[in-house]
């Protein structure tokens, strides 16, 4: 209905308290999986984190599942464990946090950024094909080599924006297509699913083509699906998840020769094989791992419910003061973010003012994400500026992510719906 045939709803009210964007749920379970891991007298890198992994590995139905520090670890031993480095190029989107290009810039390569699809904020299959096809041409060994800086494009890496599947099977087969390995951000993405499977599945993460592979990086910060304060996963080929597991511990061949040399039985002695890294997990954040596991199907649940909560409130707004979030055909969203679209043209007020009045209302939010291309750092270094990536750009200038979190109370959730739409209507032209 459009605005101005729509009948005038109450001035919104402040909430009785404060509705968090993002806290984490924790209760009992957290405490006593902690506790043993505080009684038992190792804290670091043990077999908890082996635990945690498996657990990982079966509900993920992955091959090999690797556990460590961050995300930003994962994506960078990733890429690391799929040949990329100094002379190559990959494929990804600016509409993602920094570390998606930070990861590319460690291994000494350079990100190639994309526009998205403007439906859901997904680095665009149709973008990626017309840079791969136009913007490249035949290199060496196969690899196609980008016309405007020499680079050898090495792999793409889609980011699952917000925890809603891109296009696995569109991608893979570009990859196929052009020789490229497949690393996915999936930061948001634990318990989502395509085609009935999870992300970061073995069935997944079939390669486009022979000698080619796909790899998973999740992760675990204290926002998301399952919190453990930092961490996060890589999952892929035994091979390259294993080859990645002794990049993450200084290059020691044996990982089990680190917390395992204080066994009765363990040895002092271990070999460094490669240049490695500082990235190990802790059997602490395992053990926040092991609980926030147990509940997951609870938390996604909740997750799911709230996303009806404001599909239901905002729905007689999509298409004339807001576009609401949606899953593609074939896709299961994990809901880490509700993404809100405001329609500018319709509001008086802009994105920033909506955000700052839904604080006033004691309604958090946030913004996910300002593209990577506009920060000082990559404008810099590889001489991006605004109107790049026009999709990305108008993306994030109309977005705000909705609280999400399962440790919300319903009925504040509820009561913060119906505030946010009065605000809107308030706020119609």
């Amino acid at each position: 209905m459009p605005a101005r045939e729509r009948n005038p709803a109450p001035p919104p009210s402040a909430l009785p308290s404060f509705l968090a964007f993002a806290p984490p749920l924790l209760d009992e379970n957290e405490l006593l999986e902690v506790k043993d891991t505080l009684d038992s007298g190792w804290i670091t890198r043990g077999p908890k984190c082996e635990r945690f992994e498996g657990a990982c590995r079966e509900l993920l139905r992955a091959d090999g599942a690797l556990a460590v520090s961050s995300c930003t670890a994962a994506l960078h031993l990733g890429l690391l464990a799929l040949g990329v480095g100094p002379g190559d190029a990959v494929v990804t989107t600016p509409l993602t946090f920094a570390s998606t290009a930070h990861a590319v810039m460690y291994t000494g390569a350079r990100p190639l950024f994309c526009d998205v699809d403007p439906s859901d904020g997904n680095l665009s299959l149709e973008r990626v094909r017309e840079l791969l096809e136009n913007g490249c041409s035949e290199g060496p060994r196969g690899l196609r080599r980008h016309g405007a800086t020499g680079l050898s494009v090495k792999a793409l890496l889609p980011v699952h924006y917000g925890g809603f599947p891109a296009d696995t099977a569109g991608f893979r087969e570009a990859a196929g297509d052009y020789g490229l390995h497949i690393l996915e951000d999936a930061a948001h993405a634990f318990a989502a699913e395509a085609d009935g499977r999870p992300i970061g599945s073995a069935a997944l993460q079939r390669p486009g083509a022979p000698g080619l592979a796909t790899l998973s990086a999740f992760s675990f910060y204290a926002t998301k699906n399952v919190a453990c304060g930092e961490g996060g996963l890589l999952t892929g080929p035994e091979s390259l998840v294993r080859k990645a597991g002794v990049l993450a511990a200084y290059g020691i061949t044996d990982e089990r020769r680190i917390w395992g040399r204080y066994a009765p039985r363990g040895s002092w002695s271990y070999d460094v094989s490669e240049l490695g890294y500082k990235y190990n997990f802790t059997d602490l954040g395992a053990a926040l791992g092991l609980a926030q596991l147990k509940k997951l199907p609870e938390m996604q649940s909740r997750r799911r419910a709230f996303a009806g909560v404001w599909h239901r409130a905002l729905r007689d707004l999509d298409g004339d003061l807001v576009v609401l979030p949606r899953e593609a055909r074939g896709t299961s969203s994990a809901w880490h973010l509700y993404p809100l679209r405001l329609i500018p043209e319709n509001l008086a007020k802009d994105r920033d003012h909506v955000i700052g009045r839904m604080k006033e209302l004691n309604i958090g939010a946030s913004v996910m994400f300002r593209p990577v291309h506009l920060f000082t750092f990559y404008r810099g270094a590889l001489g991006h500026g605004e109107g790049d990536f026009p999709a990305a750009e108008a993306f994030f200038r109309d977005e705000i992510s909705l609280p999400m979190s399962p440790a919300s109370p319903m009925p504040l959730v509820e009561e913060a719906a119906e505030t946010l739409r009065r605000l809107l209507i308030s706020l119609a032209r």
